[in-house]
């Protein structure tokens, strides 16, 4: 899938010079992060960093073992790759 978020021009001779360009060091990188506020941010990441944690503690076993049981029978469905 397309990484949506980068401008990077779709014409491929616009875009052969942006690729020489940044290789040789005449322009910079975008930043991914440059339009989002740090602290939005910040208060995301926290989130998301003790969610699963959190929701794991908060059930209990025989809910974790079907949800388990759930996730293990999709693996096994979807084809080797």
């Amino acid at each position: 899938m397309p990484n949506r978020s980068s401008k990077r021009p779709r014409d491929v001779n616009q875009l052969a010079k942006l690729v020489t360009d940044l290789a040789t060091g005449q322009a910079e990188p975008e930043k991914p992060d440059e339009g989002k506020d740090p602290a939005a941010v910040a208060l995301g990441r926290k989130g998301g960093l003790k969610g699963g944690k959190a929701r794991a503690e908060k059930l209990s076993a025989s809910k974790r073992s079907a949800i388990a049981k759930r996730a293990a029978a999709a693996r096994w469905r979807r084809p080797n790759r």
